[in-house]
């Protein structure tokens, strides 16, 4: 096993539809689309995956698949950096960056079940439990829909922390997102930790103007008020509000998280698994941080954060999102259950300790 080569690397993609109409502040969908790419070495097979656009499927089976096929299955860092060279002229943030993360979180994942092995374990385990929040409450939600999602989180599974999208229709809505944020401390009670997130919908002084509007709900979380492209922007409303200001979700490499350090524009630096190239630029990303004595977050696809969350200690919990969570308890053996407001790394399964349930996926496979 420890000279297994990297052999077959395969891919497939697939569109899940929503339970209900969903929006934030910038965007509205009906469907959420899996990318599953699965490496083969060893006679074992590591799955990783990416929620990205179908035209990442046909980079990872092809650039991708060429950079690492032959590589030792246990050198990771050499695989990733083929893959880096592999797509220079096709340009690195974006699609191809959730396509190298989708490849890499099941490199991750082969290596451990080849060395029989937790991923977390392989990493060294810094907290043996995850916190998580509960995120959704989208904008197209009325009261009722937003009250039981809210009351599932909190009552039934017992999550201390939980946020909802305000920042209706690019911010035009104002009146509507402080209506829906007293409904969720009402709904949740004091005790409880409220964030919001508008999706960069505010102007500058419009974020500011909301956050002092919402201060008696005591909200904690104010994500991307304005557009994460401006970080000039983050920075001036992070000085002049008391909810700690975050974003990060869109940073694809190590400089996007550099920059939005070096601009003291967060709190809290939110960063992708399935976006900034995987498990291996994930721990970089969290030592650049830490090096600015900065908490992450990670950003949805809690079953892909669990391991390597767990193996951080600048971690400051990650997003129990409603659409991942749904997909990834339909279709994924081993999902993590929420219940106590953590997820705890299964560490009797080796790798992600995640199996794809193909058969019971097939109905949503795009061909």
């Amino acid at each position: 096993m420890l000279d297994a080569c990297i052999d077959e690397v395969t891919a497939r993609a697939y569109e899940i539809p929503t339970d209900a109409p969903e929006a934030d502040g910038t965007f509205a969908w009906s469907s959420t689309t899996l990318i599953l790419a699965e490496v083969d070495a060893g006679g074992r097979r590591g799955l990783g995956y990416t929620y990205a656009a179908g035209a990442c499927r046909e980079l990872i089976t092809g650039p991708l698949a060429g950079a690492v096929k032959g590589h030792s299955a246990l050198d990771i860092t050499g695989a990733w950096e083929s893959m880096v060279r592999a797509i220079r002229n096709s340009g690195r943030p974006g699609l191809v960056s959730c396509a190298i993360s989708a490849v890499d979180t099941a490199l991750w994942d082969l290596k451990g079940k080849l060395l029989d092995l937790p991923v977390c374990r392989l990493l060294g385990v810094a907290h043996p439990e995850v916190p998580i929040y509960g995120s959704g409450g989208f904008t197209t939600y009325d009261e009722r829909h937003t009250r039981a999602q809210l009351e599932r989180w909190v009552d039934a599974w017992k999550i201390p922390r939980v946020k909802i999208k305000i920042g209706e229709s690019s911010g035009s809505d104002e009146r509507r997102d402080l209506d829906r944020i007293a409904l969720a401390r009402k709904v949740i009670g004091p005790d409880t930790e409220l964030y919001v997130d508008a999706n960069g919908g505010y102007r500058r002084k419009q974020a500011i103007r909301v956050a002092h509007a919402m201060a008696d709900h005591d909200v904690t979380w104010f994500e991307e008020p304005v557009s994460s492209d401006d970080l000039a922007g983050l920075h001036e409303v992070r000085d002049q509000v008391n909810p700690d200001v975050t974003a990060g979700e869109y940073g694809y490499d190590l400089t996007y998280f550099r920059r939005m350090l070096a601009a003291e524009a967060v709190d809290c630096l939110q960063i992708d698994v399935t976006r900034c190239g995987g498990i291996t630029d994930w721990l970089r990303a969290a030592a650049v941080a830490a090096a600015h004595h900065i908490d992450v977050s990670g950003h949805c696809a809690p079953n892909l954060h669990a391991h390597v969350a767990a193996a951080i200690p600048n971690l400051r919990h990650l997003e129990y999102f409603h659409d991942h969570h749904r997909i990834e308890q339909m279709l994924f053996d081993g999902a993590l259950a929420p219940d106590g407001g953590t997820l705890r790394p299964d560490q009797h399964r080796p790798g992600l300790g995640l199996e794809f349930k193909h058969r019971d996926a097939e109905q949503y496979r795009v061909r």
